[in-house]
């Protein structure tokens, strides 16, 4: 047991962290507090001095589910520690640059979930796992997920009771599309569609580790002025709010190019914006995705030629031969960067790149190559799709400087 422990800062994770170490969930930078300490951790805090940016969180399951991490804190306070991440980030690589507000998605905004569902004896529970451990908290009133979503939770409980195993879970992957929900389950057991039928009605599509179950209609998403069916369980961003301004900031950076690369491409959700503006070539390592977007290609209106490859970037980046006659790149990899990608860019003619990140870490290593290549970095876009987590998605244009 330990009292008045001062909170000196939050780690990535959003713990709090004292001056000797300790960690603690749910508090705040200079809170004090106190509690039992088991293996340099205080799992129950009691805050004795609570902080200014304290607030109430809205939703009754923040204390179990393992959802959110940041619903203790004001907003004002939630946005003004993303943006000191990412600028402790670069200046750990010795970049100085202009990190810009933060633009917040709102609540019951996020479009897609990954859920996990279990049966029991009375019936199911649908929801996440609590931090750190394997209890299954079900979360009837998340202020998180688009109400779409949770009206779908019901029907979740009942497919859950028909697919999941005895003892183990099953993964509900949600989205929402324009034509209704789509559902990717993963490690459930055979179920006869006919069995699914009356929980079926919220969802354009079933899937079961990819193969159809039901489908009354195809799932699309749109993505500039175009429509796509996207794979069962595709990438796409966390809220079409997110997504608008990301690609507003995308598509402003683009104007007057004459040929575009999107690498990592995924669905084409900067793809198609960028075709409106010139050619595009884009490219990912992801097959189901590149085919979905040349479904889409065939079919877009008002877009210049685009072109979609498989090709995998992290093992076979584009060198700077392949991207010289680009003069505008997109760039938009996963959390870990693309390391040898950047590199090859750094070593290339194109006067412009895009970059799109949702890991302050990876973006300042990269972005840092890049300075080393001759680019210069313009200021940094925050836009936070993911409310009430430490997690945050920047953007930057480099130019050839």
């Amino acid at each position: 047991m330990t009292d008045g422990l001062t909170i000196a800062r939050l780690d990535a994770r959003g713990d709090g962290v004292a001056g000797d170490g300790t960690r603690a969930p749910r508090v705040l930078p200079g809170e004090v507090v106190a509690g039992a300490v088991t293996d340099g951790r205080i799992e129950a805090p009691r805050i004795l001095t609570p902080s200014p940016d304290r607030v109430a969180a809205p939703c009754a399951h923040f204390r179990r589910c393992g959802g959110c991490s940041l619903q203790h804190a004001s907003d004002a306070f939630a946005s003004g520690w993303k943006r000191d991440r990412v600028a402790t980030a670069l200046n750990r690589v010795r970049l100085a640059a202009e990190v810009g507000m933060v633009h917040v998605s709102p609540p019951r905004s996020r479009r897609r979930a990954a859920l996990k569902g279990r049966k029991t004896k009375k019936g199911a529970v649908v929801g996440l796992h609590a931090p750190g451990t394997h209890d299954l908290v079900a979360i009837p009133d998340c202020h998180l997920l688009h109400p779409d979503l949770m009206a779908a939770l019901p029907a979740l409980e009942g497919i859950t009771r028909l697919a999941a195993p005895r003892g183990a879970e099953i993964g509900l992957h949600l989205t929402r599309t324009a034509t209704g929900l789509d559902l990717a389950l993963h490690g459930a057991k055979a179920v006869d569609p006919s069995d699914l039928a009356p929980h079926a009605p919220p969802f354009a599509r079933i899937t079961a580790d990819g193969e159809p179950l039901l489908q009354s209609d195809r799932p699309r998403v749109a993505l500039g002025g175009t429509h796509v069916v996207p794979p069962p369980g595709a990438f796409l961003q966390a809220t079409e709010d997110g997504e608008r301004v990301l690609t507003a900031i995308v598509i402003d950076a683009l104007r007057g190019a004459a040929r575009i690369a999107d690498l990592f491409c995924g669905l084409g959700t900067f793809t198609f914006p960028a075709a409106r503006i010139a050619p595009v070539d884009a490219w990912d390592g992801d097959a189901p995705a590149v085919a979905a977007l040349r479904d889409g290609a065939r079919r877009a209106t008002g877009c210049k030629p685009i072109r979609a490859s498989l090709r995998n970037l992290f093992r076979d980046p584009l060198t700077p031969d392949d991207l010289s006659g680009f003069d505008a790149v997109i760039l938009d990899p996963p959390r870990a960067g693309c390391a040898a990608q950047v590199q090859a860019l750094a070593a290339s003619d194109v006067a412009r790149v895009v970059h799109v990140s949702c890991n302050p870490e990876s973006f300042a290593r990269d972005a840092a190559t890049l300075g080393d290549g001759g680019y210069a970095m313009g200021p940094v876009a925050l836009v936070d799709q993911f409310r009430w987590s430490t997690h945050v998605e920047l953007v930057a244009v480099f130019r050839r400087a």
